[in-house]
C-alpha cells in the first residue's frame, strides 16, 4: 500500500445464497486478498444470507466496494470507511427498492449533512413537511428505516478482519 490507510466494514445485510461467492470474489479483487466470509442465515429475509467483512486498506476502498456492489439489485448492503488523514469518513447504503445512498460521517459515525442540503431544505418557503422531507433525504432516513430490521437480525454475527497486502 502506498497511500493513506484506513479501515472499514462491508455489511452484506441480505444476499441470495447464489450471490455469496460472487460477493467474496468482488471484495477479494478490490482488497487484493482471498476473501472467504462467514455467512449466516438472514432471519429478516428467509432464503438469504448475511455477513460482515472488516477491512484495512487505502483511502477510497469503501467507494470501490460500494461501486462494485451497487448494480446487484437483490443485495442489501452498507459499506463504511473510517475517517483518516485528509478524509472524512463515509457510508454507502443500498437496498433493491431505493438504490444507493452516500453520506460523509464524522469520527463518531454521525451523518454530516452538507450546507447546501440544509439551505435547500430551508428554501421551501416555510413548508415544514417539505423541510422535513429534504432533511430526511439528506440523512438517508429511508435507507435506515429499510435496513434496520436487517441490521438487528445480524446482531452478534461473526466478523472477519482482512488486511490489504502488497
Amino acid at each position: 500500500m502506498t497511500g493513506v490507510v484506513t479501515r472499514g466494514v462491508l455489511f452484506v445485510h441480505s444476499a441470495p445464497r447464489a450471490m455469496a461467492p460472487h460477493v467474496e470474489s468482488m471484495a477479494g479483487g478490490i482488497l487484493g486478498v482471498h476473501v472467504s466470509c462467514d455467512w449466516t442465515d438472514q432471519p429478516a429475509a428467509p432464503g438469504c444470507l448475511r455477513t460482515e467483512l472488516s477491512w484495512q486498506a487505502e483511502q477510497g476502498t469503501g467507494a470501490r466496494l460500494a461501486s462494485g456492489l451497487r448494480g446487484w439489485t437483490h443485495l442489501r448492503f452498507e459499506v463504511t470507511e473510517e475517517p483518516s488523514r485528509g478524509a472524512d469518513g463515509e457510508r454507502w447504503s443500498h437496498t433493491p427498492e431505493l438504490g444507493i445512498f452516500h453520506a460523509a460521517m464524522d469520527v463518531h459515525g454521525n451523518t454530516m449533512v452538507p450546507e447546501d442540503s440544509i439551505r435547500s431544505a430551508l428554501d421551501t418557503g416555510g413548508d415544514l413537511m417539505a423541510i422535513r422531507r429534504k432533511l430526511e433525504l439528506a440523512l438517508g432516513r429511508a435507507w435506515d428505516d429499510e435496513l434496520e430490521p436487517f441490521r438487528y437480525a445480524g446482531a452478534g454475527a461473526p466478523v472477519r478482519w482482512l488486511h490489504q497486502v502488497g
